[in-house]
């Protein structure tokens, strides 16, 4: 029997705002990329960038959000799987901004870059539903899991452009927030193609070591947002110490 999924709409508006977080985070970083003297400082801002990006907009993100499902039945996730994910969704980043950001912009090297990077990001995703350990199945409407796929490249395809195109905050606020809803789009429409059957009871191996917790959603925003806030701390204090000692 299918079951029906019900959400706590805390963690799904806290997963929207670190993605928000993450996106502007990410944005006012890659700002850095081609302004970068050496290839040390490109690279530097290249992963700082897909960093926020990844594994703040992205990937906190989506582990918040699916801490805010509720299928009916306790869930723990697999801390490998879970860890490969984050992995995956900070490696497509630094790809796809290294991609875009190697050389002169253009547009196909930007589809390029948006396509690896969506990509990534569903992989990411799916990984992330793959950890869920439980007493049901999970089986895909492939419509709505291929949907999700185009969104995630649309979005990552808007992001690269926004990164390298957009200089002022309040467009980089502005572009935060569409990029926000897009990420979150994208999650939740993977979501959408998933169906959860139960199977009787039988729980999976490594299900009691898995991850769990009912703070767990919170405490991953919560160290999510003082690591983004770290690091646009210190971008804007680096801006300001190289403008000093260049009067």
């Amino acid at each position: 029997m299918s079951m029906q999924l019900n959400y706590n709409w805390l963690l799904v508006l806290l997963s929207y705002a670190v993605s928000v977080l993450g996106s502007f985070t990410a944005l006012q970083l890659a700002v850095a990329i081609p302004l970068a003297a050496t290839q040390r400082q490109k690279t530097a801002a290249v992963v700082m960038a897909g960093g926020a990006m990844g594994l703040g907009a992205i990937w906190a993100m989506h582990f918040i959000a699916m801490l805010a499902c509720d299928n009916g039945m306790d869930v723990s996730y697999d801390a490998s799987l879970t860890a490969l994910s984050a992995l995956v969704a900070f490696a497509a980043c630094v790809a796809g901004l290294m991609l875009v950001g190697s050389g002169r912009f253009d547009w196909l090297r930007l589809l390029a870059a948006g396509i690896c990077m969506g990509l990534g990001v569903a992989a990411m995703h799916y990984i992330g539903m793959a950890a869920m350990m439980m007493p049901a199945k999970i089986s895909y409407a492939s419509g709505l899991v291929a949907l999700s796929v185009v969104i995630a490249m649309v979005a990552s395809t808007v992001a690269l452009w926004l990164a390298f195109n957009l200089r002022g905050p309040l467009q980089m606020i502005g572009s935060a927030l569409v990029m926000g809803v897009a990420v979150c789009g994208m999650h939740y429409t993977g979501m959408a193609a998933a169906s959860f059957e139960d199977n009787g009871g039988q729980l999976p191996d490594g299900y009691a070591e898995g991850l769990r917790g009912g703070n767990l959603g919170l405490t991953i925003f919560v160290v999510v947002t003082i690591l983004l806030v770290l690091m646009l701390v210190l971008h804007y204090w680096r801006q300001r110490y190289r403008s000093s000692i260049s009067i």
